[in-house]
């Protein structure tokens, strides 16, 4: 049997987290502007319901942070924007946690304690005490091309500690979320959109180095847990 067939509801959801944001994000960029003028006249009520709706949205795997990111900076300037998307992002990320965790089930863990290499990397990257946990969450997370809603299905169903997850992702999410919002509002007198095509270059330079740094760390995580293990 297939591990697709064997994750069941979990590998739809997978397909889903990565095909279903990038459509919601056009649909956002094109009503940017009447969104974010709305928000910003309803003052208090218009901030606590772009959080609500950047975590209902980005946990359903609906629309990226990115693009909830730009209407906060664009709608609220950049303390309250920045702000506001935190708490999205902590909503957003729990409920994603929590749908993969129904999803999948023991059925992940099951495919990991059949195989013993997989399992000792997992152990390794997740089973290694809070502050561990904590740092290889933020090290997923800190990737600007790190898939949220993707993310959320696969950490939520290894079940991993609760509150290292949500840490994890503030801190991980925090850095790129700040320029996004602050280029959002750099080009708040324009339309929104640009916001996202505005990036400086070095912007992407700083996320490579980022994303390689990360992924080193990571790998010599889990060789480290596989040698443990293997003897080898």
């Amino acid at each position: 049997m297939s591990h697709a067939k064997r994750l069941g509801p979990t590998s739809i959801l997978a397909v889903a987290s990565l095909v279903l944001p990038p459509l919601g994000s056009i649909a956002l960029f094109t009503y940017m502007n009447p969104i974010g003028n709305w928000f910003r006249s309803h003052a208090t009520e218009g901030i606590a319901l772009y959080a609500i709706g950047f975590a209902v949205l980005s946990g359903l795997a609906l629309l990226p942070t990115y693009a909830s990111a730009v209407l906060g900076g664009w709608a609220f300037g950049f303390e309250v924007g920045f702000i506001a998307s935190l708490f999205g992002f902590s909503g957003g990320a729990l409920i994603g946690y929590h749908i993969a965790g129904l999803a999948a089930g023991d059925r992940v863990e099951q495919l990991f304690r059949e195989r013993p290499n997989w399992l000792a990397v997992r152990n390794a990257l997740l089973e290694s005490g809070f502050l561990k946990t904590l740092l290889i969450v933020t090290l997923v997370r800190l990737p600007p091309n790190s898939p949220f809603a993707a993310t959320n299905i696969v950490l939520g169903s290894l079940k991993v500690n609760r509150l290292a997850f949500v840490l994890g992702t503030l801190f991980g999410r925090a850095p790129r979320t700040g320029v996004v919002i602050y280029l959002a509002v750099q080009l708040r007198d324009q339309l929104a959109s640009d916001a996202a095509n505005r990036v400086p270059w070095w912007y992407w330079l700083v996320s490579m180095g980022i994303a390689g740094i990360a992924m080193a760390v990571l790998y010599q995580i889990g060789k480290r847990g596989l040698k443990r293990a293997t003897g080898r």
